[in-house]
């Protein structure tokens, strides 16, 4: 007998942490077990209509729908001999050098993100959630800015295999989606949206408001490059500006998102000035997008976010619970318990709320406009680029 529809599907096992770089690298484990931690101190994990599943790796059949075949044994290879150095496929750098099981850690989270997607998309689950995924940045051939494998490609993948005809990927890590826009530029089943932080300032270097699909999908990407110092009301009259009416629009399906929380003030390798409050309101957001426009089918994924103590685990476990339709007051006092391992494991003190004190509102695109403003001018470079593609009137 098929098990009842839960509320969310979160895929999650602690060998997810071997996804591991090494000391010193900015993409620790370390992120993903305190957020699971304080998820499940916070009760968010044991909730009835919450199914916590291990998930199983992904085979090359799946990889191989984004991945080229010689890649993925590169990848088998160069987690064999961690000394490899492969600068053809992007192995054995400073973002990404090779560690033993490289090849099945990241095929564990590709295979969280696909499992969860094809729950939410089979009626198993209304929401699917994998943290330790939204690895945005590999390529087809090559490794990239942390990430082996795509896993968020791969999850649209298998949606579009299993007969999804209108995804729509919006991307809210502080860096250009950039691998998961080049798997899809040419393939009008997908809308891919990214907010990040200019590529003046930061890695990749891509993601201009140019950048709007192949011809033979033209519109269906949509980046919007902000300014470095942008703060969480800045941030939030960007998102409102551009990705509810574009997703009104285009009518999708299903919902996948990328979460990295790199924006967060605090992040010690981007410029933005976001708070975990911001964060929280644009995952509200995506939510109630997902329930107005997609029968709530929303499959969640983690990302960047390198203040892996202090931001992370807080803005995360907000994620989750949003998804477990049980949103956690900002005010909330962070348990005990959590505080206490924080402090004998890492030798310092923890956050007290799971919030930073501020009460961001978004401000409408409409009021306030400001052409002597670099924010404005980016949201009207995106909106002047993509909306008349979609039959809207870009403004001013």
């Amino acid at each position: 007998m098929n098990e009842p529809r839960c509320a969310a599907h979160i895929a999650w096992d602690d060998a997810l942490t071997g996804y591991d770089f090494g000391r010193g690298h900015p993409m620790s484990p370390v992120r993903l077990d305190l957020t699971i931690r304080l998820a499940r101190a916070m009760g968010v994990l044991d909730r009835p209509d919450v199914r916590v599943v291990a998930p199983k790796m992904a085979d090359d059949a799946a990889l191989t729908s984004v991945h080229t075949a010689e890649y993925v044994a590169a990848v088998r290879a160069a987690g064999a001999d961690p000394a490899t150095v492969d600068l053809e496929h992007g192995l054995g750098t400073d973002d990404d050098p090779c560690f033993t099981g490289m090849h099945e850690a990241s095929a564990g989270i590709v295979g969280g993100t696909v499992e969860a997607a094809r729950a939410v998309w089979d009626g198993r689950a209304l929401h699917g959630v994998n943290v330790a995924g939204g690895l945005h940045h590999a390529m087809a051939d090559h490794a990239a800015g942390f990430c082996v494998y795509n896993d968020v490609a791969v999850g649209i993948r298998a949606l579009l295999d299993a007969g999804a005809e209108r995804v729509a990927y919006v991307d809210v890590d502080v860096h250009h989606g950039d691998g998961v826009q080049a798997a899809f530029y040419d393939d009008p089943r997908v809308l891919t949206v990214s907010l990040h932080e200019s590529p003046r300032t930061l890695f990749p270097g891509t993601g201009t408001p140019n950048e709007t699909g192949a011809p033979s999908a033209e519109g269906s990407a949509v980046n919007v490059a902000l300014p470095p110092g942008t703060n969480d009301v800045g941030w939030l009259r960007a998102f409102h500006a551009v990705v509810p009416p574009l997703l009104r629009s285009w009518k999708p399906q299903i919902l996948v998102t990328q979460h990295g929380c790199d924006g967060h003030l605090d992040d010690p390798l981007a410029h933005l000035a976001l708070t975990v409050d911001g964060q929280r309101a644009s995952y509200v957001a995506l939510h109630e997008l997902a329930h107005e426009l997609c029968d709530g089918r929303w499959v969640a994924t983690g990302g960047g976010g390198y203040a892996v103590l202090d931001v992370v685990p807080r803005a995360w476990t907000h994620l989750l619970a949003i998804a477990a339709e049980a949103p956690i007051a900002p005010e909330t006092d962070i348990p005990q318990s959590w505080r206490d391992h924080v402090g004998a494991v890492y030798g310092r003190g923890a956050q007290l709320r799971m919030t930073d004190g501020a009460a961001p509102e978004a401000t409408d695109w409409n009021d306030g406009y400001d052409p002597a403003e670099w924010l404005d001018q980016a949201v009207l470079a995106t909106r002047n680029a993509v909306f008349p593609l979609h039959g809207l009137d870009p403004g001013h």
